[in-house]
């Protein structure tokens, strides 16, 4: 039997559409990938009541539910409250709790807020959930039928929370087999329909339905995950062999990096091995592609330099070119190329006088 899960989100300003909520995509793809998913997302302001009507709901209709946000030190966090009214018990203070957040200021060579303490008043029968990289205590209780999740809106926090504590328990509840593993393969030039009629029937080639075929697209690339689930790691890897097998035949070149592996790490792994270095002239992308490669371990050693420029006249200033040649004509990007790879003033003779 499939577990019934239910995401809510709290906060106006993800209400109104002042942030993009990439907690919930998250959330709902971490979860995907294990096999659980989600059946119903609720948004809702910093109002107690709509608070505790949704609170209501999603506890007489879902099995699990992960609340997101409101466990700040603020007047207008008010998960903990809700959530102890919701289900009928008192909110008191967690010492533990308190503990470790005084700690957590103690370490950091500050006095604690008063309004700290907020943080550590929870409902009398909640289930304490670690946050080891915040003050906002993670929690968990019974509402109506459904257990609730409580995780902060923080996202590097609700990350931790979810992947080391949350979707464990809701494994655990759901009754699926222990083991599970995702294949991904990333893969260029190929849409998702595509991917889709070339991969017909591989789930098949594993007849107990322990391989699970799907797909995210993520422009310009797509993944394709096997979702594998056994009674231990060895029954996992031998269901996935054939599978996998049969992925790479099929989609053959078209792979270009697998698990987590990107386009870009391989690139800047190739350089590296070669020792080149890189430089990037970016006219309409907006510098989305130095930002790609820039940040990665080990880019120091072969990123060189990132020119973001709307103006074509602005990019041959800056790479040392006269600009275009007449008639109309625009310098061609082996030029632009050149001196973005030499830098102005540190091209060859023979470059500078003509073009290549």
């Amino acid at each position: 039997m499939s577990m019934r899960i239910e995401i809510i989100c709290t906060g106006d300003e993800v209400l109104t559409g002042k942030i993009v909520n990439t907690n919930f995509s998250y959330m709902s793809q971490k979860l995907e990938d294990v096999g659980l998913s989600v059946q119903w997302e609720t948004t809702v302001g910093d109002d107690r009541e709509s608070l505790l009507r949704a609170f209501q709901l999603a506890g007489e209709r879902a099995d699990a539910v992960i609340v997101n946000g409101g466990l700040g030190p603020t007047v207008d966090d008010l998960s903990q409250d809700v959530a102890a009214q919701a289900a009928g018990v008192a909110l008191v203070l967690n010492e533990e709790w308190l503990g470790r957040m005084e700690e957590f200021f103690r370490r950091r060579s500050r006095v604690m807020p008063p309004n700290n303490q907020k943080q550590a008043m929870l409902p009398a029968t909640a289930e304490l959930i670690d946050n080891p990289i915040g003050t906002a205590c993670g929690f968990a209780l019974d509402i109506g039928r459904a257990r609730f999740f409580f995780t902060p809106g923080v996202p590097r926090e609700l990350r931790r929370m979810l992947e080391a504590e949350i979707i464990p328990r809701l494994l655990a509840k759901s009754g699926l087999q222990p083991a599970i593993h995702l294949k991904r393969f990333h893969s260029y030039g190929l849409g998702e329909s595509h991917v889709d009629a070339l991969l017909r029937g591989v789930e098949e080639l594993v007849p107990d339905g322990g391989v699970k075929l799907g797909f995210r697209a993520h422009y310009p690339q797509l993944e394709t995950k096997l979702t594998v689930r056994g009674t231990d790691m060895e029954d996992v890897r031998r269901k996935l062999a054939p599978v996998e097998r049969e992925v790479r035949k099929r989609l053959g070149n078209f792979i270009l990096s697998e698990d987590d592996a990107t386009l870009e790490g391989i690139v800047l792994g190739e350089l590296a091995s070669r020792r080149a270095s890189l430089s990037i002239v970016e006219t309409f992308t907006s510098g989305a592609i130095a930002a790609r490669v820039a940040h990665l371990p080990g880019a120091e050693r072969v990123f060189r330099r990132g020119l973001v420029a709307r103006d074509l006249g602005e990019v041959c200033a800056a790479v040392g070119l006269d600009g275009a040649g007449g008639a109309g004509e625009l310098t061609p990007a082996r030029d632009q190329a050149d001196g973005a790879r030499h830098g102005p003033g540190g091209r060859p003779p023979e470059a500078r006088a003509g073009r290549a």
